[in-house]
Formats: C-alpha cells, structure tokens, sequence
C-alpha cells in the first residue's frame, strides 16, 4: 500500500476543496474499508469512513477527507484558514468477522462493531490506546455511542465483529 500517495490524495481533497481545482487519482482495484479522520493540535477535528471498501480505494480517500472535514455532525465545517493546521490520518480497514465472544476482541488490536436492534456503533483500533479505556468501559463507550444505556453490550442480542486496521498519518512519513 502507498501510504504516501493515499495521504496525498486526502490532502488534495481537501486543498481543492477551497480551491476549486480538480485532480487525477491514481487507479486502484483495491477497495477496503476506511476511515479518514482530521485532528488540530491534537484534538480530534472530524472522522468519517466506511467499514468495507464502497469504491475503489484512492476515490474513497479522496470523498472521506471531503466528509470528515464538511460532513461530520459533531464539527463545524473546516475552514480554509484551518487546513495548515490540520494532520491527516487514514485507517485501512481488513474485512469485519462476526466474533462468537467478547474474549475473542483484543483491546488495542482490534476495531469493534456492535449492532443491536436498529442500533450499530463502531470505534478503531486506536481508540483503545487514546483514550486508556479498559474493554468494559470501551463497550460502555460504544454502546452509549449506539444511543443506548451503557449495559447495552451484555444483552444476550447483540452481535459484535472486530476487524484490524493499517493506520498512518501525515507525520509517521
């Protein structure tokens, strides 16, 4: 994986994005899921992505940047007097497996997803590490994200899949 050419290709978004130009993207087969998520010294800035690949995978880079900079409800949209403030990480995403128990999810490798009922949520891999959680107060997290009690993960219905991700950003390289 070009880590340096996927990185550039979300910086380009977002620089044509106030700029109006448009760019060629490389061609890629390749389509994975992905997150890409934007932080301002250090602080989280926007995070938008797809657990499996929806288009090919520098297109997706490139529409996610987009999102997470304008889209993400929880951010006022990114001005351009932000963007050199901005650093850019992006997670590759492997393929969600449906797990048969908790055991199963390792806190710091995995991302977990849970669904119950209508309701789903979703954390990286990463989130372990940022915020120091313990797996309980991790599942407390997501489910409270799910829009339900934070208990929710112990019911007997919820389905959780866990996938790993190759995460670089702009200052690993």
């Amino acid at each position: 994986m070009e880590k340096d050419k996927l990185l550039k290709t979300a910086r380009t978004s977002l620089e044509t994005a106030f700029s109006g130009g448009y760019t060629e993207l490389p061609e890629s087969s390749i389509r994975r899921g992905a997150f890409v998520t934007l932080y301002k010294g250090g602080k989280l800035r926007g995070c938008i992505g797809y657990l499996t690949g929806i288009e090919p995978l520098y297109r997706e880079i490139y529409n996610l940047a987009r999102a997470a900079a304008f889209d993400d409800y929880r951010f006022p949209p990114l001005k351009e007097e932000e963007l050199d403030e901005i650093e850019i990480e992006i997670s590759v995403l492997t393929e969600p497996e449906i797990i048969n128990s908790l055991d199963d999810f390792i806190l710091g490798r995995d991302g977990i997803i849970m669904a119950l009922g209508n309701h789903r949520a979703v954390f990286l891999p990463q989130v372990a590490d940022e915020t120091g959680w313990t797996k309980k107060e991790m599942l407390e997290a997501l489910s409270v994200k799910a829009g339900m009690e934070k208990d929710a993960w112990t019911s007997d219905e919820a389905i959780f899949s866990t996938f790993q991700a190759e995460v670089f950003s702009e200052s690993q390289l």
